[in-house]
């Protein structure tokens, strides 16, 4: 998505690329803090982080959107009920337990939000609250309230690295973008690294300007950008309980041009969605997958999140084998599922630029099994290596590059287009998801 590839050859490096994209934009603060506790539902402790987003003054031009999950967490139920009030002027998170379907949730989140805002100085419907981390498990709101003061107390503007670093879970690394604009800033980080397809992932993403935008134009911006963003990405097809993006304007830089800040939200957005694949557990190869010449963009969405979503595929990648059959066995599948009167004679399939398959046939030779090969190699993150218990763990915890398995498909039936980005499926991701609650 980025018209740049990003190289880091250590933790060192990408940390100081990251404290360049870090500012605050004007009218905000940031602040986290760390404490332990022992969950309702498990006998050993567990340790919670609290990050803290809080404006100078409360405005009126927020957007967000949530997941389309039917069984969303409290803290979406409560935030969108927050989309009516007349003014946002803070948000808190906490991390490892996302409270979905936990007995009292709703009062548990507005719990928090009150004992927030009073600390603050705003009305409980100032407060926008999001969790992320275990499902099923109840909000610790008895050791959540005495960690609130230390938060606020940490509160500081400059960087948002605090943040970027709070929110996480399973995510190896923290995720920032920004953008500048006519004296302005846009930064935005992320959260997410499984249980990701959005519809909204579990994802969380904050965005915050200095920009002045209206509410009204500002949340059309959101609902379109994440269309193009969010909603193409996808690390296992799993759509979270609490899928939550937000933007938030302090109103204190005029914006020069409504046009000009959309194309710079969407590229912020672009990045961070990509990161998040790239951050997902496991993830060793990240899939780029841009489906052409299609009738309609929902047709090429479908299409190109059907090809990342193939668990066969999926673990072709992983090993570095390019079974091209599994590509064409996804495409086919999907388009026999759906029904859809797609004349596939014309379907073009390429991957790192090598064409693999037309007109009702695979082009294949020695040459290009070897290109794929290599093309596979240069893409991969890490290699993976079983720990001393047999057990396979991703062994860096920084992007040593922004590289992709590169995947075409051109269906010759219209004009349309969409890339959809995704990952492959690893010992490691089996690794995680297996032991997450432990």
């Amino acid at each position: 998505m980025s018209s740049t590839q990003n190289t880091f050859p250590s933790r060192e490096a990408h940390r100081v690329w990251l404290s360049t994209q870090a500012a605050l934009p004007q009218g905000f603060r940031v602040g986290t803090t760390r404490f332990e506790f022992l969950p309702n539902e498990a006998p050993k402790p567990s340790k919670m982080t609290l990050t803290l987003i809080a404006l100078d003054k409360p405005t009126p031009d927020f957007a967000a959107v949530f997941t389309k999950n039917a069984f969303p967490g409290a803290p979406v139920i409560v935030g969108r009920s927050r989309l009516a009030e007349p003014a946002l002027g803070s948000i808190i998170i906490n991390n490892k337990i996302s409270n979905v379907c936990a007995p009292g949730g709703v009062a548990a989140s507005e719990a928090v939000c009150s004992a927030t805002a009073a600390l603050l100085g705003l009305a409980p419907t100032e407060v926008l609250p999001c969790s992320t981390g275990v499902i099923g498990w109840s909000l610790p709101v008895e050791a959540m309230l005495p960690a609130l003061p230390a938060v606020k107390t940490a509160l500081a503007a400059g960087s948002v690295l605090p943040a970027a670093e709070g929110i996480v879970t399973t995510d190896l690394y923290p995720k920032i973008r920004a953008a500048s604009l006519g004296g302005g800033r846009i930064v935005g980080i992320a959260k997410g690294a499984g249980m990701i397809e959005p519809n909204l992932a579990t994802m969380l993403v904050y965005v915050l300007t200095d920009l002045a935008v209206p509410r009204a134009e500002l949340r059309a911006m959101l609902s379109r950008v994440s269309g193009e963003t969010f909603n193409r990405i996808s690390v296992d097809s799993d759509t979270s309980t609490s899928d939550t993006v937000v933007l938030v304007s302090s109103g204190l830089v005029p914006c020069p041009d409504l046009a000009a800040f959309e194309a710079a939200l969407r590229g912020v957005c672009a990045d961070l969605a990509e990161d998040v694949v790239r951050n997902g557990e496991g993830i060793r190869h990240v899939l780029r997958v841009r489906v052409s010449a299609a009738p309609d963009t929902t047709i090429a969405c479908a299409l190109g999140k059907a090809i990342v979503n193939a668990p066969l595929f999926k673990c072709a990648m992983a090993g570095n084998d390019p079974n091209v059959g599994r590509l064409v066995q996804a495409i086919g599948k999907y388009v026999g599922a759906t029904g859809l009167d797609l004349d596939l004679s014309k379907l073009r399939a390429r991957i790192g630029g090598q064409e693999i398959f037309a007109e009702g046939a695979f082009r294949l030779n020695y040459e290009k099994e070897a290109a794929l090969v290599a093309h596979l190699k240069a893409a991969e993150l890490y290699t993976s290596k079983p720990g001393a218990d047999g057990t396979f763990a991703p062994p860096v915890d920084f992007p040593p590059h922004e590289r992709c398995v590169e995947i075409e498909v051109e269906l010759g039936t219209g004009s349309a287009e969409a890339t959809v980005f995704g990952g492959d499926l690893t010992h490691e991701y089996v690794s995680e998801n297996a032991d997450y609650r432990s």
